[in-house]
């Protein structure tokens, strides 16, 4: 529910309620539901308001993440502002071969979603006002985290600019990937620049796009067209294009007739003629791991821990499980009457989880890698790949699974 003022002391503290934290608060109060624990979510910026645009920013959930939000009970209203993902389209600019991948192969509704982000947030942050054991403080700034043995003394900047102090067991940091608490309590965290920046926009063009997903591999980076829904009339996607960070600049600058030839250029006709561009924003990427997820009484979820190359969509996903996998593990341990911040509990959690994060990360990383290089054996090696998954069924239900988020089931929770 949502409260003017907080509490002197919490089980779990969350810092950051947008899609990963109210995710997670959401995951944690499911699994607890019934149970005498204390809960507080802080969220820096005011509440959302969504409104229809043809600019509307998006997210590519995937198949997993769409089962999580079901269980969640929040997919039915969550759905009405998805597009389905019906196929995948992955080629390469300029050499033969592609991967076609078909949710009917997969047998299931959809391979993934493509979500406007003001309503997730909506839909989330509803979510958490109306839980009853979660407090919601917003506009509400953790200030300041000093680690107790108990957990955390947290010191909290509310409305009208009050400071509380506040103490938790166990505090989860999903801030974003720029987070000043993170920095304050030294952890620091491996960068590898990829010397490129995504140009973010949405695109109209003549052509339906039948719920394609396109991944166009170029020698500048990988370009993507995310299917959504039509506006007035006019068929529309999202587009991720990445290029060199020179490029980006000289793109950006670009006004949208020379910007959509460009674009024409890049990726062929496979929606007839792009006719329209929306508002532009420009990106640097990078591959960004904290050297620590967990620490007594700290957990970091989210960008804080790792932020990922778009290529794949996978960022937002594996967080959504990351999410999910700690919620089940303090569960647990709340049943078992141990401490929510026990270091033991946090290292379950990451042990759980561990190989999901190194497989996506390395997904991401080496598919970026692969497919931005003009070396002469990578280009074969490319063409070869691309073959063999369209052509190989266990490769191409390999390859799937991981693009729909879709992990074991012994490292998920029930």
């Amino acid at each position: 529910m949502r409260v003017a003022t907080a509490q002197t002391h919490y089980d779990v503290v969350i810092v950051g309620g947008g899609l990963v934290g109210a995710s997670f608060a959401c995951m944690l109060a499911n699994k607890l539901a019934g149970k005498p624990i204390k809960v507080l979510v802080t969220e820096a910026i005011g509440s959302l308001q969504a409104s229809t645009s043809f600019d509307a920013r998006t997210t590519a959930l995937s198949y997993g993440s769409q089962q999580l939000f079901a269980r969640l009970g929040v997919w039915d209203e969550l759905a009405a502002y998805a597009t389905p993902i019906h196929k995948i389209h992955v080629s390469d600019r300029g050499h033969f071969g592609a991967a076609r991948i078909d949710q009917a192969e997969m047998g299931v509704a959809a391979l993934g979603y493509v979500a406007e982000n003001q309503y997730l947030g909506v839909v989330l942050t509803k979510a958490l006002q109306d839980s009853e054991s979660i407090d919601y403080l917003c506009p509400a700034k953790i200030t300041q985290m000093l680690p107790t043995p108990e957990g955390a003394q947290l010191q909290l900047q509310g409305q009208d600019s009050v400071v509380q102090s506040i103490s938790a067991g166990l505090v989860v940091l999903a801030d974003g990937g720029k987070s000043s608490l993170s920095a304050s309590a030294g952890i620091r965290q491996q960068v590898t620049e990829y010397e490129q920046s995504a140009i973010i926009a949405n695109v109209a063009f003549s052509d339906e796009h039948r719920n394609i997903a396109y991944e166009r591999f170029t020698d500048s980076g990988p370009l993507a067209v995310l299917p959504l829904p039509s506006l007035e009339g006019e068929s529309r996607g999202a587009l991720i294009w990445t290029v060199s960070q020179e490029d980006a600049r000289a793109m950006m600058e670009l006004a949208d007739a020379p910007f959509l030839a460009a674009l024409q250029e890049r990726f062929g006709h496979r929606l007839g003629m792009f006719s329209k561009v929306g508002a532009r924003g420009c990106y640097p990427l990078r591959l960004t791991v904290a050297n620590e997820q967990v620490r007594p009484g700290l957990v970091l979820l989210g960008n804080v821990a790792h932020s990922l190359h778009p290529v794949a969509g996978q960022g937002l996903n594996l967080a959504l499980r990351d999410a999910d996998v700690l919620a089940h593990t303090l569960s647990q341990a709340y049943e078992q009457g141990m401490e929510l911040g026990q270091m033991s509990v946090l290292q379950d959690y990451l042990a759980a989880q561990t190989a999901d994060q190194l497989l996506t990360t390395r997904f991401s990383h080496y598919t970026t890698r692969l497919f931005s290089n003009k070396h002469p054996a990578l280009v074969w090696a490319r063409k070869f790949g691309l073959f063999s998954i369209d052509l190989l069924p266990l490769f191409k239900r390999s390859f799937a699974r991981q693009a729909m988020g879709m992990v074991s089931p012994k490292k998920r929770s029930a």
